[in-house]
């Protein structure tokens, strides 16, 4: 078997379905090997080879995964959670040393999308409609003053991730509660309306959006998409296009908007494999192959808007019993 295409996905968790479209996509040209902090992370045992590594705060853990990158002639690195996404980010260079591609935005982009705050006002400055946000409580009981803004909101941290410590709160005394607790909160608006989610490939050589799919979610489950229709939105699509472009992503990202009133709002970035992307993968937005072709120097044809609309994804449970 050639071992120029081996794959490395860390923290792949609960992630199976990534690791599997990988070595389909690969079809014996290369090896995916995955990595988790937990030997009970079920995603490992559906890759090709795998190790149980430090957690990503200990120390040695980035000397672990180069090391790992090393001696399996890794070409291309991924990671499935976003805390690890500033990380591989940072140290691209020492990755490109080993000949190890990161499948990741620069630096500074996915710094802005891992700090809401900090992204909500990228949005803002950029003319983008999107999701009123404050980090300064006093603004907020103002604006609800004056009317800009209403109960219920989310407080939520601005460093956080799948939906983990995320409160709907009615009350000032609740958000009083709350920032008397916890450090780094912040309160978002809430958006009654549709709200839907994009997987996009932004191609790691000619920078050029080469997918969109846009998914409408009908269920949530524990930050993730868990049902879902596919659909299509000419200006959605040209929305998301514009933004990607501008912003200066690369590889493959997940984006939440909702529509309200007739407008969409950008909510927020994930610069990673969405928890929804096995529907855009069901439906023909194939960006296992993408990345693939990228690690073989090739550039991507754009398939923007290529899959059939109306198509749903209803996510259950699957059992390994080890």
């Amino acid at each position: 078997m050639s071992d120029d295409l081996n794959i490395l996905l860390l923290s792949c968790g609960t992630r199976n379905k990534i690791v599997q479209y990988f070595k389909k996509e690969l079809d014996g040209r290369g090896l995916v090997i995955a990595t988790d902090c937990s030997d009970l992370a079920p995603a490992l045992y559906e890759a090709d080879k795998h190790f149980i590594v430090p957690k990503m705060n200990d120390e040695g853990y980035l000397d672990a995964i180069l090391s790992i990158c090393r001696e399996n002639k890794i070409k291309a690195v991924l990671s499935l959670i976003d805390p690890e996404l500033c990380l591989l980010a940072e140290h691209k260079q020492s990755f490109l040393d080993n000949g190890t591609v990161p499948i990741v935005s620069e630096s500074d982009v996915v710094e802005m999308c891992f700090d809401k705050y900090k992204m909500f006002q990228f949005l803002v400055q950029n003319g983008l409609a999107t999701v009123k946000s404050y980090i300064d409580k006093e603004q907020f009981y103002s604006d609800v003053e004056a009317g800009i803004i209403n109960y219920p909101v989310f407080v939520k941290p601005v460093r956080g991730s799948a939906s983990i410590n995320i409160s709907k709160v009615t009350s000032k005394e609740e958000i009083e509660l709350l920032f008397s607790r916890f450090d780094n909160l912040m309160i978002q608006e809430f958006m009654n309306g549709i709200e839907y989610g994009a997987d996009v490939y932004i191609d790691m050589i000619s920078s050029e959006p080469v997918a969109i799919f846009i998914k409408e979610k009908i269920k949530m489950r524990a930050g993730e998409t868990d049902k879902s229709v596919s659909i299509k939105d000419e200006q959605l699509l040209e929305l998301i296009r514009k933004f990607v472009k501008e912003y200066g992503f690369k590889g493959i990202i997940d984006i939440d908007i909702f529509k309200v009133d007739g407008e969409y709002y950008i909510s927020e970035v994930n610069p990673r494999f969405g928890g929804g992307y096995p529907h855009a993968y069901g439906c023909g937005v194939n960006v296992p192959k993408m990345i693939i072709n990228n690690m073989c120097g090739n550039v991507n044809v754009d398939t923007i808007d290529n899959y059939e609309e109306g198509i749903h994804m209803l996510k259950f449970n699957e059992v390994i019993i080890s």
